[in-house]
């Protein structure tokens, strides 16, 4: 179980996290809402090591995250940010590949490749594995860089607004495949997102986060609710919008 406890972090007077202490479920997605500035993306970057903290404490299995090891804490946890750039000429089963790193380095065994095998069949891209990364839609990419994640194997799957510059289809099937992830591979995933029909109809639970400080933290049917979303982003809202059965299609 991934555990954060008194997390702050502050950027000169702005305090963006304040004594933040969470437990995220295993085998279940968690997302974490709020508007801009809440602190969602600082505190994934801090749970995945990726940035530190200045007060408070990290826990993977029980174990602080600053005492792993890098090659050790990767095959625990894998986070894929918002913008993901690689200037190399690669296909993208080079890429996929990419996610066996922490276990083989740069020397592939069988089973990673059974690895990458699966990854690129959980993600349908056995059409295109021998396609360049660099040729291919927006969507494409994002497949790519999620069959990287699901090569990884590991525990916990980190999500920094994987949404971003997607449209509905490729959100859709985004959401899919992390349900899948959750529910057959019983995978745990925490997940930025800013649209609140996709985390209504995919989370387990939910965060929702309001300057720097945890709101509330829930289940996803008692946090769809009007009174908790007007409260988090302070705008009239109509929970009715979230209603699976008055949602289009795309969601079913």
């Amino acid at each position: 179980m991934i555990e954060v406890k008194n997390i702050s972090k502050q950027y000169g007077r702005k305090i963006v996290l304040d004594g933040v202490d969470l437990q995220f479920p295993i085998g279940k997605i968690t997302s974490l809402i709020g508007s801009n500035g809440a602190g969602k993306s600082t505190l994934l970057s801090i749970v995945s090591r990726l940035l530190a903290q200045d007060g408070g404490v990290v826990t993977v299995d029980g174990k602080n995250v600053s005492d792993y090891k890098n090659k050790v804490l990767a095959q625990r946890l894998s986070i894929l940010k918002q913008s993901n750039h690689i200037r190399l000429k690669l296909t993208v089963r080079e890429l996929v590949s990419f996610g066996r790193f922490p276990y083989s380095q740069d020397k592939l065994t069988d089973e990673d490749n059974e690895k990458v095998d699966r990854a690129i069949r959980f993600l349908d891209l056995k059409d295109i594995e021998n396609a360049y990364i660099d040729e291919l839609s927006g969507g494409q990419k994002q497949r790519a860089y999620m069959a990287m994640v699901v090569a990884q194997d590991t525990e916990y799957v980190l999500l920094d607004e994987p949404l971003n510059n997607l449209d509905m289809r490729h959100s859709v099937q985004t959401m899919k495949t992390l349900r899948r992830l959750a529910d057959e591979w019983n995978k745990t995933i925490i997940i930025v997102l800013h649209d609140i029909n996709f985390a209504s109809h995919y989370s387990d639970y939910i965060v929702a986060l309001k300057d720097g400080k945890v709101k509330y933290c829930d289940t996803t049917d008692n946090i769809i609710n009007e009174k908790v979303l007007e409260d988090v982003f302070d705008i009239a809202i109509n929970v009715s919008e979230f209603n699976q059965k008055k949602v289009c299609n795309y969601f079913m």
